[in-house]
């Protein structure tokens, strides 16, 4: 039976080449499309399953609210773990992750700066099980001078060398190799490159009171897994633990915890599932970086699915086209007794081939198109990756499913031929409710074509916006130098020989830097008797800056004055932008003064208040933020940066010089430097990538529907042909012709456009709600969407109606 539907559908092919070429190459784009995402899905979806315990490891989470603002993070207390494993018996244990930043680590002249290395305790190991080639889980994070690396970084120090028991120096410090990693697996959320002891870090035992102090990533392993009702009644139990916990804390900073909660704010931990931490903490702040957005997941997989119904449509469609051609073998065959169950047979069974064709054309197109794919989500897929479980039923079912779907419709039609009809040539398949489905169909591929087309304008339009919107401080020509506080007392000459060098106009030190991160604390507004309404907490992201960061960052100030160190006073002075005065309710800001009690209590007066900048990105409303001048020595991070103004075209030679003047002062240490533009864009991967996505699959959706169209027209003309004669004898032009061909599809495509357009309208407006700073829904991006549907339809229909219009009457009316 099967060879019987392979001869029969071959002998189709070659009888009818066209249509055989668009059905297949329909098919083919569209499961190509569906294997690539589902290669990308099950990847994204995998996150964090190899860990042993990862259904008993949850990250505590935080979310706050004070000083009328609010926020969630992953980052978490000191204390918390701790404090949690004492209070609940659920928990078994906790362990804590403290990012280093920017740390030196090296031997003799061979040093490199680390990014990714964590501060962790003890049991990190233990809790999660990477796997270890040197070492003991156990134990290699027991000493305070102990250091893990994974095989890469081992290979970048020490080559083929085996690395276990070797030692490593950070400045004054020497940590000894007691456990070498595997490479971490890519569907790990943690990736990180070395892990060193929490205890090699009195930072965080100095802040081991603290309930205020954010800076630590906590997890916590339950004796068994919680159903999620039963975690939410865990986290009930959580707010009088913190209420009891965090008051002396809070005291200590000079707030009463009572009436911090009485004043409307709160302060609320709970647990994110490990296996969630990926793809569902998007809305948490967290110094994970290795995070995806479930939404962007379901869009790809909505965006392939709706690949490959746009391709089953085509072949729906030119089936029920071509019922006539096939009509009178469907007459025979019941003549000679078949019966409608083995005609549907059949005719599914022939689809089902084309579909395993396209299968197969398919795979081999995928080992190509993968790269191009690996550019756009930003991956390194392999062919091996499509041999996961879900991929490979993937691979098997969904040539079988789209056999069904693209082959049922037109095999009930077929099959319920009336052989008399048929024989006596009355049967016709061109009008009637069957032409009306088809041209449905014609109305839903366009439809869905318009609105990938206006999703990919919209998002691409917001990505432009947010990549060249004034952000409120100068980003363009700005060279920033990383970990300039290894200088240490010699930064400042630093500073002073880059301003020497040509091409290079100003400079500042910072502790950070837009797209950097920044500071957090609370603030206490001194009480105005005249306003009984101010706020009584203020939150305020700050940096510590010299007096040149203003002018260097071209920072407005609205009213007031910048820092000038040559007054003596600025060390208790403070700079505020215009949120965080909307936030206190200063009628007139200048001269009032703020106490911080985290700093022992120390008091700035506002001397200055500058125009709102984004200190991150426009994923987020601009929040309360103040400038302290560096003398103020109000906090200590432990980092600072360089930011130099410089002359377009000037960058290459510049960087040389300013590595040159480096090594003057940093005795052979790494010169790390960025662009302030470059970190600001590599904020928006995520909108990035999914831009790149739609492109390409709104591309391929316009492609198969105008391979549709074609192969619909190219029928149409083929059945008009001696019409189109009589039409030319008769005197009719090319223009009336084409009119008449045409004149049908395009009324379905602009039908599509007016479908489309509000659906499409609506979802990106949901969609660009997610960002606090946005474009308007811009009207002419429908206009643009519906002009390229209508551009292809017309093109397509177009050259078939042309060259049909352009044909010698006589071979037509001669053939008849």
């Amino acid at each position: 039976m099967i060879l019987n539907f392979l001869k029969i559908t071959l002998r189709n092919l070659r009888k009818n080449k066209l249509y055989g070429f668009i059905n297949i190459s329909g098919l083919t784009v569209g499961l190509l499309a569906c294997f690539l995402i589902a290669t990308y899905l099950q990847f994204e979806s995998g996150f964090d399953k190899f860990l042993t315990d990862a259904d008993r490891i949850y990250q505590v989470t935080v979310s706050a609210s004070f000083g009328g603002e609010a926020f969630q993070a992953t980052n978490s207390p000191p204390p918390v773990g701790a404090t949690l494993l004492e209070t609940f018996p659920e928990i078994d244990s906790y362990t804590r992750i403290f990012r280093l930043g920017d740390l030196v680590l090296g031997k003799a002249d061979l040093h490199f700066t680390e990014r990714d290395a964590w501060a962790v305790d003890s049991n990190f190991l233990a809790i999660f099980d990477f796997p270890l080639i040197d070492g003991d889980p156990q134990t290699c994070l027991n000493d305070a001078h102990s250091i893990v690396l994974t095989q890469a970084t081992a290979q970048k120090y020490f080559g083929d060398q085996p690395a276990f028991g070797k030692k490593i120096e950070a400045g004054e410090r020497t940590f000894r190799v007691t456990g070498v990693l595997r490479n971490l697996p890519k569907q790990s959320s943690l990736q990180f490159d070395m892990l060193l002891p929490v205890a090699a870090f009195p930072t965080v035992k100095q802040f081991s009171w603290s309930w205020v102090w954010l800076q630590m990533e906590t997890f916590v392993r339950t004796k068994r897994p919680l159903a999620k009702n039963e975690r939410l009644a865990l986290e009930a139990k959580f707010p009088p633990m913190v209420r009891k916990n965090a008051a002396s804390a809070f005291r200590r900073i000079g707030q009463n915890i009572d009436d911090f909660f009485a004043n409307g704010n709160h302060w609320k931990l709970g647990l994110l599932p490990m296996t969630d931490v990926h793809l569902r903490s998007g809305q948490f702040q967290s110094a994970i970086s290795n995070r995806s957005d479930i939404r962007d997941i379901l869009i790809f997989g909505t965006v392939g699915l709706f690949i490959l119904l746009l391709a089953c449509i085509n072949f729906m469609n030119l089936s029920t086209a071509q019922a006539v051609s096939r009509a009178k073998e469907v007459g025979v065959r019941k003549v000679l007794g078949s019966g409608r169950r083995a005609l549907i047979g059949q005719f599914i069974g022939e689809t089902l081939v084309l579909s395993l064709l396209a299968t197969a054309i398919a795979l081999l197109f995928m080992q190509l198109a993968l790269p191009l794919f690996n550019r756009l989500v930003r991956q390194e897929f392999e062919m091996a990756d499509l041999l996961g479980p879900w991929t490979i039923a993937v691979v098997l079912g969904l040539p079988v499913l789209t056999g069904l779907l693209a082959g049922s419709y037109p095999a009930f039609f077929l099959s319920g031929f009336r052989p008399a009809a048929v024989l006596k040539n009355t049967f016709s398949s061109v009008k009637g409710g069957h032409a009306g489905l088809r041209s449905g169909l014609v109305v839903l591929q366009f439809a869905v074509s318009v609105g990938l087309i206006t999703s990919t304008f919209v998002v691409l339009k917001q990505l432009d916006y947010m990549l060249t919107a004034d952000l409120g401080i100068g980003r363009d020509n700005v060279l920033v130098v990383s970990n300039v506080q290894r200088l240490g007392k010699q930064a400042e000459s630093f500073r002073d020989e880059l301003l020497k060098l040509p091409g290079v106009t100003k400079a500042t030190l910072t502790t950070d830097l837009p797209a950097t991160g920044y500071f957090g604390d609370f603030y206490v507004p001194d009480p105005d008797k005249n306003n009984p309404g101010l706020a009584k907490d203020l939150s305020l992201g700050s940096y510590l800056v010299d007096d040149n960061f203003v002018p260097a960052m071209d920072i407005s100030i609205l009213e007031g004055r910048n820092f000038n160190e040559a007054l003596g006073t600025d060390s208790m002075s403070v700079i505020l932008n215009e949120a965080a005065v909307r936030a206190v309710g200063w009628a007139e800001p200048i001269g009032q003064w703020l106490t911080y009690p985290g700093g022992n209590g120390q008091r700035f007066q506002v001397i200055g208040i500058m125009r709102d900048f984004h200190p991150f990105n426009f994923r987020n409303p601009i929040t309360p933020f103040a400038l302290f001048h560096e003398s103020s020595k109000s906090y200590s991070l432990g980092r600072q940066y360089l930011a130099a103004h410089i002359q377009n075209g000037t960058e290459k030679q510049l960087i040389n010089d300013a590595d040159r003047v480096w090594q003057q002062f940093s005795a052979g240490l790494p010169f790390d430097y960025s662009f302030l533009d470059d970190d600001f864009n590599a904020a928006y991967y995520t909108e990035k990538r999914l831009g790149s996505v739609l492109s390409a699959f709104a591309l391929l959706s316009v492609f198969i529907a105008g391979l549709g169209l074609f192969g619909l027209i190219a029928f149409m003309t083929q059945q008009k042909t001696k019409e189109i004669g009589i039409r030319k004898v008769l005197g009719a032009s090319v223009t009336s012709i084409v009119a008449l061909l045409s004149a049908n599809f395009l009324k379905l495509v602009l039908l599509a456009i007016v479908l489309a357009a509000p659906v499409a309208y609506l979802l990106m407006h949901n969609w660009l709600a997610d960002f606090a700073y946005r474009i308007d829904m811009p009207w002419w991006v429908l206009v643009a969407a519906g002009t390229v549907a209508v551009l292809v339809a017309f093109l397509t229909v177009g050259f078939q109606s042309v060259r049909a219009a352009l044909a010698n009457p006589v071979e037509s009316l001669r053939s008849e």
